[in-house]
């Protein structure tokens, strides 16, 4: 039996969003394959781009810089959203405040609808 990878990434665009779907690890290692997933995301030039990391195990610092890296990069340019519900993900963004920085969501059809202003009607 191969060895899992340690990270897997997967973009779909629709209605110019685009969502960066990862899973695995994210760490000193796997940081290279994150960033260029990014890019890669970034090549078609967004709306918006939302980063659904959920299916993340472990998260390192590095993750984090990346993520905060990208919001800087995208600002004025795409909207930017965080998808992250659990511990392995959602506890070291809140721990380290950058949820006060970077546009946290626990679905990917909330952080959709926060980028694109489509919210609920009330």
């Amino acid at each position: 039996m191969p060895p899992k990878d340690p990270i897997t990434t997967s973009v779909s665009h629709a209605d110019g969003v685009a969502v960066l779907a990862v899973s695995g690890e994210i760490d000193l290692a796997t940081i290279p394959a994150f960033e260029a997933a990014i890019a890669d995301a970034l090549k078609q030039r967004p709306t918006a781009l939302i980063v659904d990391v959920s299916a993340v195990d472990f998260l390192a610092s590095a993750g984090l810089q990346a993520l905060v890296a990208t919001h800087e990069s995208v600002r004025g340019e795409a909207g930017f959203a965080v998808v992250a519900d659990g511990p392995a993900t959602s506890r070291p963004i809140e721990l380290t405040g950058l949820d006060q920085i970077l546009s946290l969501h626990a679905s990917v059809d909330d952080a959709k609808a926060a980028v694109t202003g489509s919210g609920p009607q009330n």
